[in-house]
């Protein structure tokens, strides 16, 4: 009888099409794994049920997405405040000062201001990354800047702009109560983004494993 409910129980989540270990054993919310059409998502989306044995998407579709760079969530870095972690690193694409170099250029504009870009949250703040990164292109660069410094953008090691990135999530967590008690609350699940990524993109993207390494960090604490 012992072996025949173990045997329900699985069958019964993969119906659900979630983990038995995930969402039984150890009480992690159901809806996090709640299957969503495929018809209708945006191409870029990887969807909740998509999620491994043992792991869970960091969907904008639930709570979780309070981790994406995405959510709004205000921080103060370095004595100034940005309304959410994309609007930080898009922001670092535009010029600095009137003596910056990607001003000089009559071949390009820009449509926001630096500070601007910093009260973004979400696609608007990817959108305006996107005609930045255009510029760049255009420029011929391969650096932002932070603080008059220049920084390579796309480096394929934990480099200054990593640091960065590294720096601002833990600002944003330490800032944010609710986005520690998600954190916490995913235990050991290993996190997934929530969006196709690029081939071999530079370990500043995978913000994920950044919320992991943090994650192991307070755990330890506690």
């Amino acid at each position: 009888m012992k072996h025949f409910n173990y045997f329900f129980i699985g069958l019964l989540c993969i119906a659900c099409q979630i983990s038995p270990i995930t969402s039984i054993a150890n009480n992690y919310p159901d809806h996090w794994w709640a299957p969503v059409p495929k018809e209708g998502a945006p191409l870029w989306e990887i969807l909740p049920q998509e999620a491994g044995p043992d792991e869970v998407i960091l969907s904008k579709r639930n709570e979780l997405g309070i981790l994406s760079n995405f959510a709004a969530t205000p921080f103060e870095y370095k004595n100034k405040t940005y309304a959410s972690l994309e609007g930080f690193w898009q922001m670092m694409k535009y010029p600095e000062g009137p003596e910056d170099l990607r001003l000089k250029n009559p071949k390009v504009t820009w449509p926001y201001t630096r500070d601007q870009v910093a009260a973004m949250t979400a696609f608007e703040a990817k959108k305006a990354g996107t005609i930045a990164s255009d510029n760049m292109k255009t420029l011929g660069i391969d650096w932002v800047t932070f603080e008059g410094k220049k920084i390579l953008y796309r480096e394929q090691a934990k480099g200054n702009f990593y640091k960065l990135i590294y720096e601002a999530e833990w600002a944003k967590l330490r800032q944010n109560s609710r986005v520690s008690e998600i954190l916490l609350k995913t235990g050991n699940l290993k996190l997934r983004p929530d969006h196709r990524e690029e081939p071999n993109s530079p370990p500043a993207w995978h913000y994920y494993a950044i919320w992991m390494e943090i994650r192991t960090q307070l755990q330890s604490a506690k």
